[in-house]
């Protein structure tokens, strides 16, 4: 499989770099640290058709393809990792499930506005006795006579929770997994409210929801029973923009440690002239390339735009672990200077390694590998008594 970028997606590229280095460069370090969501990034990323990337041009989308999205990901986190957040927000995760499966009016309503840069979307999903064994949720929504439904449950670790405009909310309608679906609930609704701001180690802040008896208009439900699945694959490109972040802040700090290590001087030797540093930088290199294939290949091999989970949970696993690893060897390299707040290489460090728990944790990407190495599913429950 060639993994060679076409004359097409080149002029993308450096299209988006060159706005990148323009445009975002400059107060790169200003926005790794800077509280809540970067809304003006947003809207200079719609004006630029970096938003909706994948989606349809009849849904306010620019009609590419999942290496498209990945490859703008990567292209501004060389120039502004901060920034690279707004590019996943607004091609994977909710805001795609919500592109696949939303009425009309759901997509004008909602849709629209968040490709333009004016809203904001998150996706609750995590409850506190329900993260990686989701199926466990019991947020639920129990029908109200006019065909809406009445929500009850709590949700946390919802990124962009204490500035969101809407929330995609995964619910149970019934027992079972196939009872769980979804819908979309604006903040300000009656019976919704959130939990004082946490501030996480990757610098972003986000709050418990609570639903209290919240109501739902029909026009707001989402996906009703036996929609879980189908969102979840959603999910799974989801994963792709994790990984294109944590394998690109990888980079980033790599190239930093690659010019300081030229630069630098010791014992009258540039550090790039000890063999040391030589190998680290090798290694770095070889996980860097190696995973960066393995997203490639998720991208390109994307069947109507859902890659398969084998290849999701390869891809993930490779470039949570070496985004996260190159980035702390980058710092190892550059000493005090890599540790500091003044350099952006901690920032890559603490991002990368949240990384590693969302989206699927590491233990549970290797679950997922080990069942299609084995053609059969390992379930994670006790068994059920005879």
């Amino acid at each position: 499989m060639d993994f060679e970028l076409t004359e097409e997606q080149q002029m993308f590229m450096d299209a988006v770099d060159g706005f990148a280095e323009r445009y975002l460069a400059d107060k790169a370090l200003e926005r790794a640290h800077a509280r809540g969501f970067p809304k003006d990034v947003a809207k200079m990323m719609a004006e630029q058709g970096l938003l909706g990337i994948t989606m349809k041009e009849e849904d306010g989308g620019q009609g590419g393809t999942l290496t498209d999205a990945v490859i703008a990901i990567q292209t501004v986190a060389k120039h502004c990792p901060r920034s690279a957040d707004v590019v996943q927000a607004g091609n994977f995760g909710a805001i795609r499930v919500l592109a696949e499966y939303g009425t009309d009016d759901q997509k004008e309503r909602y849709l629209k506005p968040i490709l333009a840069g004016d809203k904001v979307i998150s996706v609750a999903m995590s409850e506190p006795e329900a993260g990686s064994a989701l199926t466990d949720l019991k947020t639920s929504a129990t029908d109200a006579p006019d065909g809406g439904v009445h929500l009850n449950g709590t949700k946390v670790f919802s990124t962009h929770s204490p500035e969101a405009d809407l929330f995609l909310v995964y619910c149970r309608y019934g027992p079972g997994v196939d009872g769980i679906g979804s819908v979309l609930v604006e903040p300000d609704t009656d019976g919704v409210s959130r939990g004082q701001p946490v501030m996480y180690l990757g610098g972003e802040e986000w709050c418990q929801l609570y639903f209290e008896n919240a109501y739902v208009p029909p026009e707001n439900i989402l996906l009703r029973e036996g929609g879980f699945k189908r969102q979840i694959a959603g999910f799974n490109v989801e994963r792709l923009g994790n990984s294109s972040r944590a394998v690109a802040l990888g980079r980033y700090a790599y190239e930093m440690a690659r010019q300081h290590a030229m630069e630098r001087k010791q014992f009258n030797r540039p550090l790039c002239e000890f063999q040391g540093l030589q190998w680290k930088f090798a290694e770095m290199k070889l996980k860097l390339e190696s995973a960066q294939l393995l997203l490639m290949r998720a991208a390109t091999k994307a069947d109507a735009g859902f890659p398969s989970a084998d290849d999701t949970a390869l891809a993930k696993l490779a470039c949570n672990r070496a985004g996260h690893e190159v980035s702390s060897e980058a710092m190892q390299i550059m000493g005090a200077a890599g540790y500091s707040q003044d350099c952006l290489i901690e920032y890559c460090f603490r991002r990368t390694r949240g990384w590693m728990i969302a989206g699927g944790s590491s233990e549970m990407m290797m679950n997922r590998i080990a069942e299609g190495i084995f053609e059969r599913r390992f379930s994670q429950r006790p068994p059920k008594a005879s």
